[in-house]
């Protein structure tokens, strides 16, 4: 019997669960990996020049501080999904959320500047793990009817995370009068920033405690009269819950666990499936979205803008990024993947571009002329806007329909280690960059940009509307 069968059997595909409400509460929990992964990622924005000034490091070694959270973050993705397959998916969660706990609070009160690096490589580790779990979670939990729309809550809680610890990094800003190495708790506000962090993470912690395990992982370990209960609470009663746990058996056994010889093939090494999803990846990094959310407080500051404003306008980019986030996820399943890359990055290179001309120009007294810092400013916005309805949401849906069936997870790992790779490429280069011609920089980002439309229209099919087993 065929697992389209049984499902069909079981009447898993229409399931609804007696209580919606309970399940998005489920969802919502573990998607705070998601929160918490868009909180760290982000909230060093706001410690950028503390770090600088009270270390006295120039900006390559600053960039490396920065950026070496990607090895964490590169280790605990690839890690991830072993862990949970051994000791299960709460647990996972539970482990990741005292790695961001403990990173916190080392964060906030490092002894020295290798010390703080150490503490950004254990968060990191924890928002790799995040990355990974959060998603699988949902997806094996969630009854098929609503996988769609509980999944999105990952990529929304990321954004939210992001413009929260904009936020917050503001008003404490604001409240150590301005200054990031000010007093706040007998702390410079820089660590109080990295600090607070802990609450998201022991909050995290909590929720996974109050959720159930996957089912399918019971399943793994025999443990099916427990994986029963749980199926009853997310998909409801009135399904065949014997059927569902026989489904779920045939699924696992009939999986072809793929391995990196799966990927390799054709004349540049690997198969140019696996090329085109390394494609998406990298050009996704490479126009520079992560300049925005790591050094955005710097980049303004850099260009005479007051640090309490430039905290405030990293916030407002965050905002937009949430508005962006929700334009893509209303329209990704209605004008398709493909027309929304190419809208995004139509959008990117004008952006990139105004605000590649706008810091072309001398600084007078410090600050831009203003017609050129009101054109950045928007620019700025614009490029965001435009990235987070297009490429930040539809390169991730790519990823996870492009591949056939037999090579999807090993491609997806591939893919995704290029993602951490050139987020690490463009995070360590710009404050070299930035100190050595801020324009130009935003050049090599526009062209990136530019060269995403033809490679867009090239090497990349539509999957909107198809199987997954039509792939490939």
């Amino acid at each position: 019997m065929t697992s389209t069968a049984q499902a069909q059997k079981s009447g898993a595909g229409t399931a609804h669960p007696d209580h919606l409400g309970h399940v998005i509460f489920i969802a919502a929990a573990a998607a705070m990996g998601g929160f918490l992964f868009g909180y760290d990622s982000s909230v060093i924005n706001g410690a950028v020049e503390a770090i600088r000034g009270r270390y006295d490091i120039g900006s390559a070694a600053l960039a490396q501080v920065i950026a070496i959270a990607l090895i964490g973050c590169a280790i605990g993705a690839a890690t991830a999904g072993r862990i949970a397959d051994r000791i299960g998916r709460i647990r996972c969660m539970q482990i990741s959320a005292a790695l961001f706990t403990v990173s916190a609070v080392g964060s906030a009160l490092p002894f020295a500047l290798y010390d703080l690096a150490f503490w950004r490589i254990v968060g990191g580790f924890a928002i790799g793990m995040a990355s990974v779990i959060g998603p699988a979670y949902i997806a094996e939990v969630a009854p098929p009817a609503y996988r769609g729309r509980l999944g999105s809550f990952q990529q929304a809680a990321i954004v939210i995370g992001i413009a929260i610890s904009q936020l917050v990094n503001w008003g404490l800003l604001n409240a150590a009068g301005g200054d990031q190495r000010g007093k706040l708790m007998g702390l410079e506000a820089w660590q109080v920033m990295l600090g607070v962090m802990v609450i998201p993470a022991v909050l995290y912690g909590l929720l996974s405690f109050a959720i159930p395990e996957s089912p399918r992982f019971l399943i793994s370990v025999g443990k099916h009269e427990r994986a029963r209960e749980i199926l009853a609470e997310v998909e409801g009663d009135k399904i065949d819950l014997d059927a569902r746990v026989s489904e779920i058996e045939h699924a696992m056994k009939s999986e072809h666990k793929s391995t990196f010889k799966d990927l390799l093939g054709g004349s540049f090494f690997f198969k140019p499936i696996v090329w085109v999803g390394i494609g998406l990846s990298v050009f996704q990094q490479f126009v520079g979205i992560n300049v925005a959310f790591y050094y955005s407080s710097t980049l303004w500051q850099s260009v005479g803008v007051d640090p309490t404003d430039s905290f405030f306008y990293s916030f407002t980019t965050s905002i937009i990024n949430i508005v962006g986030t929700v334009i893509a996820m209303i329209f990704v399943d209605r004008i398709g993947r493909r027309p929304l890359a190419l809208i995004g990055s139509v959008g990117m290179v004008i952006g990139l571009a105004l605000e590649a001309w706008a810091f072309s120009f001398d600084l007078v007294d410090g600050k831009l002329p203003a017609a050129q810092g009101w054109t950045a400013l928007i620019a700025a916005h614009v490029f965001v806007l435009f990235f987070a309805l297009s490429w930040g949401v539809v390169v991730w849906v790519f990823l996870g329909e492009m591949f056939p069936n037999r090579i999807r997870a090993a491609a997806l790992g591939v893919a995704a280690s290029a993602q951490w790779i050139a987020n690490w490429a463009i995070t360590a280069s710009f404050p070299s960059l930035a100190d050595w011609n801020l324009s130009a920089t935003y050049v090599i980002y526009t062209v990136f940009a530019a060269l995403s439309i033809p490679f867009v229209l090239k090497y990349v099919k539509e999957t909107k509307g198809k199987a997954l087993e039509e792939m490939g």
